[in-house]
């Protein structure tokens, strides 16, 4: 089951939010804050934010940059909520990583429908640590920031991240990147290998490519 976390200060409206969502067959955890939301984070991260921009405290804009600035939750999608419908505060928020805004007062049909969109695009990413794998639009990122590869080093690193922290042989990579038919010098695999550590290394990436002496190569 895929899980929201929104941080909403009103408890009518975080009421809405369980119920809709329990609906649609959708986790939901509600925060009235972003201390809140930070203390839970250290123990699961979402498939999707929900913020309010009006809060107490750390306004859904503040938060909103720190959650982008975290490699961990930096490539999740984040909706935001308010009363405010200034074409300012739109614009703010998408120049801020937002990935869509929604005006109060909303209709459940249209909130769940909104959600649904979001997840839905999702589905196609693989994350591990800070490494984004999206098959649909064919882009990796590492720590946030995204990595040019050719078609051979997109289909490697997207092989060795989605077996993280397994060992898989060098047999293995050749035949699944290269082809069964592959029978060329399996030094190839050392060269790309050695090409996606330093354009992983060139982003601060805290994941890394180890070699596995005589048998192959495993990320983590």
């Amino acid at each position: 089951m895929k899980t929201v976390f929104v941080v909403e200060d009103e408890q009518s409206i975080q009421e809405l939010y369980l119920a809709a969502l329990k609906n649609a067959q959708i986790g939901c955890r509600c925060f009235y804050c972003a201390d809140e939301l930070f203390c839970a984070l250290k123990n699961e991260i979402p498939d999707l934010f929900i913020l309010d921009i009006m809060l107490d405290g750390m306004n859904g804009f503040e938060i909103l940059a720190q959650l982008k600035k975290n490699a961990v939750t930096a490539n999740i999608p984040v909706i935001m909520v308010s009363a405010k419908n200034e074409e300012i505060a739109v614009v703010k928020g998408l120049d801020l990583g937002a990935d869509d805004y929604i005006k109060k007062p909303f209709g459940v049909m249209e909130l769940v429908a909104r959600i649904n969109a979001k997840l839905k695009n999702t589905e196609n990413k693989f994350e591990y640590k800070d490494l984004v794998i999206d098959d649909e639009k064919h882009i990796a990122k590492a720590n946030g920031k995204q990595l040019f590869l050719t078609l051979k080093e997109y289909n490697l690193l997207s092989l060795l991240a989605k077996n993280a922290e397994k060992v898989l042989s060098r047999e293995i990579l050749l035949e699944k990147v290269w082809g069964s038919e592959y029978y060329g010098e399996t030094r190839t695999l050392d060269i790309h290998i050695a090409q996606l550590r330093k354009k992983l290394a060139e982003t601060n990436s805290v994941t890394e490519i180890y070699t596995i002496r005589g048998v192959g190569y495993s990320i983590e």
